[in-house]
């Protein structure tokens, strides 16, 4: 069997690109993450830890899949925002400038366990305080690091991408099929 460690609605509909069945089971866990840990090192840290509390409820043959992402702004890490005012902050900060999507997984099979990050470029244009107004007033950016979903109303601020879109959106599928493949995964599974 195949587990989703995560209660993301758009990681659950990427991991659908490569399996046709899967299971979806929250992490309940601290997602408090150490100090001094570089945007890379915690999504990894917190993949592995969402992972690991998961599979203690699995079987010893069920895969078990886990992601976190963040953004990142120079040295600064943007995870979802609390409320509208960090929400408005975030968006201000990534306005008219690059920033780097990390997302870090966790493949866990019986004993082994791969972890691995995929670091993506986004360029903002300039976005216009009307349109951060009207964004932040809707439900969508408040489960989103760095509180935008480029899959969604975001995307008209969007100017280049260097990198893995769905990365971006929280899951890059492309990694993770050859991560998994690597690892023995049979796609006639699921």
């Amino acid at each position: 069997m195949i587990v989703l460690a995560s209660a993301s609605p758009r990681r659950r509909e990427l991991l659908g690109l490569l399996v046709n069945s899967f299971t979806v089971r929250p992490a309940d866990c601290d997602e408090r993450v150490p100090q001094g840990l570089s945007a890379a090192e915690t999504v990894e840290y917190l993949s592995r830890i969402k992972g690991d509390a998961v599979r203690a409820a699995c079987g010893e043959d069920d895969w078990v899949i886990s992601a976190d992402t963040v953004v990142a702004v120079g040295d600064e890490i943007l995870g979802k925002p609390r409320n509208e005012e960090d929400c408005r902050r975030m968006i201000r900060l990534l306005s008219g400038r690059e920033h780097l999507v990390y997302t870090g997984v966790t493949l866990t099979h019986g004993a082994r366990q791969v972890t691995f990050h995929v670091c993506t470029g986004v360029t903002f244009y300039p976005v216009p305080d009307e349109e951060l107004e009207a964004y932040i007033r809707t439900p969508e950016p408040y489960d989103k690091a760095g509180g935008y979903a480029i899959q969604g109303g975001a995307a008209i601020w969007i100017e280049k991408i260097n990198g893995d879109y769905y990365n971006v959106v929280g899951f890059p599928v492309a990694r993770v099929h050859r991560e998994l493949m690597k690892m023995g995964f049979d796609p006639t599974e699921g």
